[in-house]
């Protein structure tokens, strides 16, 4: 007798698993770096008081410095202005970027980095976006400057063009020095050791750099130390951009200096927030 068998049905095609990757797209990377930022932006919105230094520090230093140093150096305030508003409002911005570093200490004390180390996101995203949404903080500062300025009566012989120029570059250069913080910050015990470290080395270094007074008043060696002081380029940019709106060396150098730093500082910060956070 024989046996019919009813035949057997293809076999399945084997499902095809996607392969895991750890690399992470240039895109994904953005998303994820402004999501961050989003995030640091809604802190401030819930934290007001962190913008008191921005708001409050550069009327409060504008006005006193103007009325203070403006006769003795200049022979009256109006005279003053066009040399202190561009040292200022560096000023101003460039000390703001240290609070990057000790809130960025404090945000990994209290835990919050832990999360974002689990996450399926670029390794550089929390850090960056902390770091972009400070560039908020930076614009308020820039612009509470300038209108104070112009409140005093500074007129600006750049121009709209040359005003908005100079605040994208200290913005731009501010944004490179907070790498430096944010490096600090990483690395260092606490948040107070972080804003005395940070303080410690901007102070000299913006008050030297011809921010309130003409260099060329100052020592010959200190006049040597602003060649390679970067907030010096920074003011001369500043002013060169407000009063006359001439692009020159020192903008050039500004820029260069703001790129070797990003290039040098963000991948030291992000391999110590990797071993640390």
């Amino acid at each position: 007798m024989t046996t019919i068998t009813a035949p057997t049905a293809a076999a399945a095609a084997p499902l095809r698993i996607p392969e895991a990757s750890n690399r992470i797209g240039i895109r994904q990377t953005v998303s994820s770096s402004l999501t961050m930022a989003y995030r640091g932006i809604l802190k401030i919105k819930h934290n007001p008081e962190q913008l008191f230094d921005v708001t409050i520090q550069p009327i409060l230093f504008t006005a006193l410095f103007t009325y203070i140093f403006g006769g003795a150096i200049a022979g009256n305030a109006h005279d003053y202005l066009p040399l202190l508003i561009p040292g200022i409002l560096v000023q101003t911005v460039v000390l703001t970027s240290v609070v990057t570093g000790t809130q960025l200490r404090e945000d990994m004390d209290k835990g919050v980095f832990d999360r974002f180390k689990s996450l399926p996101i670029a390794r550089i995203s929390a850090l960056s976006g902390a770091l972009i949404a400070d560039m908020v903080r930076y614009g308020i500062a820039t612009t509470l400057t300038v209108i104070v300025g112009l409140c005093l009566g500074y007129r600006p012989g750049g121009g709209v063009a040359g005003v908005l120029v100079a605040a994208l570059v200290i913005v731009v250069c501010s944004f490179a020095i907070s790498w430096i913080w944010a490096l600090v910050g990483v690395t260092g015990k606490s948040a107070s050791s972080v804003q005395g470290i940070s303080m410690m080395v901007m102070f000299p270094l913006t008050f030297m750099s011809g921010a309130f007074a003409p260099a060329q008043t100052m020592p010959g060696w200190m006049q040597g130390i602003n060649h390679v002081n970067p907030v010096y380029y920074m003011v001369n940019a500043c002013r060169d951009l407000m009063n006359g709106n001439v692009y020159g060396s020192n903008l050039a150098w500004s820029l260069i200096g703001s790129a070797v730093v990003i290039a040098v500082f963000a991948p030291l910060t992000v391999k110590a927030y990797m071993r640390r956070a």
